[in-house]
């Protein structure tokens, strides 16, 4: 007699969603809580500092646990400055994502100007578009204020780096993030905007645009990303996108993925920082306030 062949070959998961899919799945769910968009034009030699994290949220009045700041570059070229010493030279056509607001600097590069004001408290705030009154070379900025309180932007889980850079290429992706990111600045003229909101969309889908771009170049070791590609604890996490309804259990779980429940809950909370059933309840949480905003299905109907 042979054995089958199902009970001795390793688990075959070419038939589950793959990766990407599995981000996609993720990424649609992203809902922002606010945000607000400011432009300028700058002629060297200039440089503002922002405000620190916590003092954003309160110059906002902003009750979510995460902020983010993303600028894109219009025009000419800029640096930006971490206080914890790293320094990126940025040009026309790139962007910038600093997923948690660490505190930074942004210059002229040519700049010896010590920081100014911070920028919301500058003249980014004025509804028409500023410029600084240099005589050096010219650079076109803006910078997007974004709420958001998806867990995968949370420090344990996300694990992103404090600031990720994004070389766009050359083509229409760059076209559509520059337009998306102008009508947003004209559309929000300074304002800050609450869900639900017309503008918002446009920056949710700008938003996930870079995240996609970065991770394609930024493979992570650690945090939801990398989660997605390790051989047990990807094929759960598609087992819990695909179907976040289903009772799941650590052992039925585990046995999905070909491994004890002891490796499954310990490479589920080394990369996520959570056990696989808190991660399955925060899911269910944020796909059922997904189908609250962005739906007209009922509470009950939801919580079925």
């Amino acid at each position: 007699m042979r054995t089958p062949k199902g009970l001795t070959n390793s688990p075959d998961f070419s038939t589950r969603r793959s990766p990407p899919d599995l981000l996609a799945d993720l990424l649609s769910v992203i809902g922002l809580a606010g945000a607000m968009v400011l432009r300028a034009e700058l002629a060297a030699p200039w440089a503002y500092e922002s405000s620190p994290s916590g003092d954003l949220a309160h110059i906002l009045h902003l009750s979510a646990r995460r902020l983010m700041v993303m600028y894109v570059v219009t025009k000419g070229k800029c640096c930006l400055r971490l206080h914890d010493g790293i320094a990126l030279e940025l040009s026309e056509g790139e962007v910038v994502l600093l997923p948690y607001a660490d505190r930074h600097t942004v210059t002229s590069c040519e700049s010896e100007v010590a920081p100014s004001q911070s920028l919301l408290q500058a003249s980014w705030l004025q509804r028409q578009l500023p410029q600084h009154d240099g005589a050096g070379p010219h650079t076109g900025l803006i910078c997007i204020y974004l709420q958001c309180d998806d867990p995968i932007f949370d420090p344990v889980v996300g694990s992103f780096a404090p600031v990720l850079e994004i070389q766009l290429p050359t083509g229409a992706a760059t076209t559509w993030v520059m337009e998306s990111a102008r009508y947003a600045a004209e559309a929000t003229e300074g304002l800050w905007l609450t869900s639900p909101s017309i503008v918002l969309r446009p920056l949710e889908l700008l938003l996930l645009e870079v995240l996609r771009r970065y991770w394609a170049s930024h493979p992570l070791q650690i945090g939801w990303f990398a989660a997605l590609h390790d051989p047990i604890v990807g094929p759960a996490l598609r087992e819990l996108h695909a179907d976040p309804a289903h009772r799941w259990t650590v052992e039925e779980l585990a046995r999905r993925s070909a491994c004890s429940r002891s490796t499954l809950s310990e490479r589920f909370s080394r990369l996520l920082g959570r056990a696989p059933m808190h991660y399955l309840n925060e899911w269910r949480l944020q796909t059922a306030a997904h189908l609250l905003r962005d739906t007209t299905l009922s509470a009950a109907a939801v919580a079925y």
